[in-house]
């Protein structure tokens, strides 16, 4: 869970913000293709960062709205942060792609279900490739994206055509 720890004390380093807005930023940049992270455990994430004394919350209410916790970074918070981006980034490289429990597996296949199977992954890597383009396409001319957002949709598209590549070799 370090990475969902790493994502929200890193969106919180540049901001204050509600569960709920972590959550957005995650839909609106597509964190949830490339990291197992769900709105479930973003909302358990903020509680465990705040039980743990990383952030710290404020209720808030802004007009007629319900309430609702602003969270901030603390400075044990921001010293986790520095400690993750240290110990991930110097931790192996692991790509884990779901599909290919599906792949050591299909010797125990007929040749047909084999097949059929190659082509739904086949499909869905087209399927992933074409969302992140269209994604790519509407965002181009926005402001907020910075670089390093960029980059990660470049990977991810970059990611795609080299997966798509390649089950063409074993189909």
């Amino acid at each position: 869970m370090a990475a969902i720890d790493l994502i929200v004390l890193g969106m919180l380093k540049k901001e204050p913000l509600s569960a709920y807005d972590i959550q957005k930023l995650v839909e609106y940049r597509n964190i949830s293709k490339w990291v197992k992270i769900s709105t479930p455990s973003i909302y358990k994430k903020v509680i465990q960062l705040e039980k743990k004394g990383l952030i710290t919350g404020k209720i808030v209410r802004e007009g007629k709205m319900p309430e609702k916790a602003i969270y901030s970074l603390t400075d044990a918070g921001a010293e986790r942060f520095r400690e993750l981006m240290l110990e991930i980034s110097n931790g192996p490289i692991r790509f884990f792609l779901d599909f290919n429990a599906v792949i050591v597996n299909l010797d125990h296949l007929s040749v047909e279900e084999r097949k059929k199977c190659l082509e739904n992954i086949r499909k869905q890597i087209q399927i992933l490739k074409a969302y992140l383009e269209e994604n790519a396409a509407e965002k181009k001319d926005a402001d907020k994206i910075p670089e390093v957002g960029w980059a990660v949709l470049e990977q991810q598209i970059a990611l795609a055509e080299a997966v798509e590549k390649w089950i063409m070799t074993i189909a």
